[in-house]
């Protein structure tokens, strides 16, 4: 019989790091003030004084693009990200349109926008469920999507509510000890409904020929229409290639031999969630990877996809994946026919919290919206050399401020005693990984996309979350947040 009695578990973030390279610095920032200072030196000797204050308003300008801040970034910080705009923009690379087929395509690559265009779709010729991975020639991984259902978490018990949380943290303790998987990504959306879903029910179990209430029937199916907006989440996991070459290796190599140890890796991963609440009802195959990637650029594409499928599920041709037409602008980002913007999670709650402090975030009601949470698993040594490097410069801070005469700094002690809580755990054997929250919110026009995303940033505040709009970086982050690829580079 269950404990009632039970408290739910509760959860705290650490403290997000500002600090810098060096004196709170970053490195755009520290490259600035070096560069201005051996331009005042060589002005001073060369000129005198007096040459150094005719250079006022140049000493002026780089003081003001170190200090002054917009968005949590300094303005030197912005140089590069706009930078990489302006150019795309000069050379035209906001607006990307797919091209007729005039040439035979290379089968399975998915032909998308930006840093994904050479993501290509594999399936092995001995796959008995059709399941298939998205492979990535440049970062040498093969990533595997399944779909995941589970019980409302809400309206769990706290025991089993306790129990899921913790056999979800041991599960990814579990994947980040292998050693050879680079990304965890888990992906979970709203979509329109077709109603494709309630015709085919009533085309197969309905009795259109009763009198009265057939006909009444058949006239609600008809008219029924997106009625609602129902979720789905992915899993998705990507093999590193080159820390699994060895097992690879053993496994016959090659494509063939990948596809063995990710189905290895994928079956052990599958029995963690499901001692977490998880079922894992399938793995995609190659065009149902394409019609999860085409209903996110295009979410109007939803019921013609299930109604073509014999199936009921949404299948797309992995050559159609992508939009027909892409047009980037600063803050947002205009597909074929949606308008999309995307968050990133600057800071999660740093204060005790219940579990499903995301609720908020996820039920938002009348709001399109994807959340995406990357786990990117870190070695030990690798953690234990960031631990150190972190405690050095908390030490050297403090160190700095106390011989200027300044005040302690609150934020350093508790982000020292954050660092510290995160060493005694890796010593103690837990495994450390790295969590990434991106959130992107869908709308048809512009302006239901501002009220959408006044809704979400909302919630976001009652949910301890603060969100920061990715300016100047909409496409890269659209493809990490609303396509279940788990990808990491931003």
């Amino acid at each position: 019989m269950t404990d009632l009695s039970v408290a739910p578990v509760t959860v705290k973030f650490p403290h997000r790091s500002r600090r810098g390279i060096l004196l709170g610095l970053s490195l755009p920032q520290l490259v600035l003030v070096s560069a201005a200072l051996a331009l005042l030196l060589m002005t001073v000797v060369s000129t005198g004084l007096l040459g150094a204050i005719a250079l006022t308003p140049l000493w002026a300008a780089a003081g003001a693009l170190v200090m002054i801040r917009r968005h949590g970034r300094s303005l030197i910080d912005w140089a590069p990200i706009v930078a990489r705009y302006a150019h795309r923009r000069s050379t035209g690379q906001t607006l990307w349109l797919a091209r007729p087929v005039t040439r035979p395509r290379q089968e399975g690559v998915l032909h998308l926008p930006g840093t994904a265009a050479s993501l290509k779709v594999v399936t092995p010729g001995d796959s008995a469920n059709g399941a298939a991975a998205v492979y990535d020639p440049h970062q040498q991984t093969l990533t595997a999507i399944a779909r995941v259902s589970s019980r409302a978490f809400a309206l769990l018990d706290p025991a089993t509510q306790n129990h899921n949380v913790t056999s979800w943290g041991r599960a990814l303790a579990g994947i980040a000890r292998t050693g050879h998987i680079a990304t965890v990504q888990v992906l979970e959306r709203t979509v329109p409904d077709s109603g494709d879903t309630l015709t085919r029910h009533w085309a197969h179990h309905g009795h259109p020929q009763t009198p009265v209430a057939g006909q009444i029937y058949s006239a609600l199916v008809a008219s029924a229409g997106p009625a609602a907006a129902p979720h789905e989440t992915y899993l998705a996991i990507s093999l590193d290639l080159k820390s699994a070459r060895r097992l690879i290796s053993q496994a016959g190599g090659g494509l063939p031999g990948s596809f063995t140890v990710m189905e290895q890796t994928t079956a052990s991963i599958a029995q963690a969630a499901r001692n977490a609440g998880l079922m894992v009802t399938g793995w995609l195959s190659s065009r149902e990877i394409a019609a999860v990637i085409r209903t996110a650029y295009d979410p109007k594409a939803l019921a013609a996809l299930q109604q073509w499928s014999d199936t009921g599920r949404a299948e797309a041709d992995p050559a159609a994946a992508g939009p027909v037409v892409q047009v980037e602008e600063y803050d947002r980002l205009a597909t074929d026919s949606a308008r999309h913007a995307t968050y990133w999670v600057e800071n999660w709650p740093r204060t005790e919290m219940g579990a499903g402090f995301l609720h908020g975030i996820m039920f938002t009601a009348g709001v399109r919206r994807t959340l995406s949470l990357v786990y990117a698993p870190q070695g030990l040594e690798s953690a234990l050399r960031d631990v150190q490097r972190k405690k050095a410069a908390i030490i050297a801070d403090a160190n700095e401020r106390s011989r200027k005469g300044q005040v302690d700094s609150e934020e350093d002690s508790v982000e020292y005693a954050d660092v510290k809580t995160r060493e005694r755990q890796l010593i103690a054997g837990h495994a450390d990984v790295a969590l990434t929250g991106l959130v992107t919110v869908t709308a048809e026009t512009d302006t239901l996309l501002d009220a959408a995303c006044a809704q979400i940033e909302t919630h976001a505040v009652t949910s301890g979350v603060d969100l920061r709009r990715l300016n100047y970086q909409q496409p890269e982050a659209f493809t990490l947040a609303a396509l279940p690829l788990a990808r990491t580079a931003l």
